[in-house]
């Protein structure tokens, strides 16, 4: 492991934290999706006997590390804060992971860990927040036209107050955003989000409409694409990508293919929604729908709640054929899957000073 390489000797270490080998290495796994990892938080025994709904029971989480192709448990890794408290992930990108709380607030911690290098740094607390807000949404990745990775914290009070902070990693500093579009300027409900070639984007509810907000980091422009009218309800929605767009994933009910179910599927082109033909898939099942991931297929979380378990599942576009990974996922209290926020592809990396 490059753990290994660092510590043997500085002209090594000097080597590989150089910006020209960097470079050179995210481009070769990016291009080729070498050193691809499927990065999960997870309970270490994930069919635990304690009571999940007994608040007195202290929840111990692991991160670990599994093959994108054979999905072998490679590593499990210690907590970079040395806690077994429940963090999430909210972004990922070239090997860097930001993780923060589960249930974030205005004075959250957001740190930012690579996991190949056993490395972390936490943001600064921001100077611009003097009010407390009730509603966070966090996001994180790479803006390649800034060349520079950011975070974009947007934040409301129940009173409409709405405040949006960039954090820079070059710079190690928050940025208050100024201009707020008049539409964002009201009573809203974010849900998921994701981040996509420096632009974040969320999945917001505004009285009867869904609508995606985006943000880019670069230009920091908002923009408003109203969703299709099938999606009435954040039940069963997702936001991903999928094969260089963004795209809408919607379980429904009914497949008029006999003996399958389907997930619908809309991608965005030209700032405007359309839809493929949908996710198709075996009936019998219950799955959840957690993301895409960097083969363009469908990561689906099957539940037991009894066992306190989930298994995930591939769904393949074109064979329509579903694969179990083996890798068995935890359930939180209210019985959702853990790794739909605490689950994540990395590739080694970019080193942080």
């Amino acid at each position: 492991s490059l753990v290994r390489f660092i510590c043997t000797c500085k002209s090594w270490s000097d080597l590989i934290g150089s910006s020209s080998f960097v470079s050179t290495h995210l481009h070769r796994n990016v291009t080729k999706h070498a050193h691809v990892y499927l990065l999960c938080l997870r309970h270490p025994n994930v069919e635990r006997q304690a009571d999940p709904d007994d608040p007195y029971v202290e929840q111990e989480f692991q991160w670990s590390l599994f093959s994108n192709e054979t999905f072998e448990d490679c590593s499990k890794l210690s907590h970079p804060l040395g806690s077994t408290k429940h963090y999430v992930i909210y972004g990922s990108s070239n090997g860097l992971v930001c993780i923060s709380d589960e249930m974030l607030n205005f004075d959250s911690p957001i740190h930012i860990w690579n996991p190949s290098v056993r490395k972390l740094r936490t943001a600064p607390i921001s100077s611009n927040i003097n009010i407390k807000f009730s509603h966070v949404a966090l996001q994180f990745g790479f803006h390649p036209g800034v060349n520079d990775y950011k975070a974009v914290r947007l934040m409301r009070t129940n009173k409409r107050a709405l405040a949006v902070e960039v954090y820079s990693l070059r710079t190690d500093s928050w940025k208050m955003i100024e201009a707020i579009p008049p539409w964002l300027k009201c009573t809203w409900q974010h849900y998921k989000g994701t981040f996509f070639n420096g632009v974040a984007y969320h999945i917001i509810e505004k009285g009867p409409i869904f609508s995606i907000m985006s943000f880019d980091l670069g230009s920091e422009q908002f923009e408003e694409f109203i969703a299709p009218d099938a999606i009435c309800s954040s039940w069963g929605l997702c936001i991903d990508v999928y094969k260089g767009q963004i795209c809408l994933l919607l379980k429904c009910y009914g497949c008029e293919e006999e003996g399958m179910e389907k997930i619908d599927l809309w991608v965005l082109q030209e700032k405007l929604w359309k839809q493929l033909f949908p996710f198709i898939y075996p009936f019998g099942y219950c799955y959840d729908i957690i993301g895409i991931n960097i083969d363009d297929e469908l990561l689906m979380g099957r539940t037991d709640i009894a066992k306190g378990v989930a298994d995930l599942f591939l769904c393949n576009y074109e064979s329509k054929q579903v694969r179990e990974t083996g890798i068995k996922l935890g359930l939180m209290s209210y019985g959702e899957i853990e790794s739909l926020c605490s689950i994540t592809y990395i590739e080694s990396m970019v080193l942080l000073n």
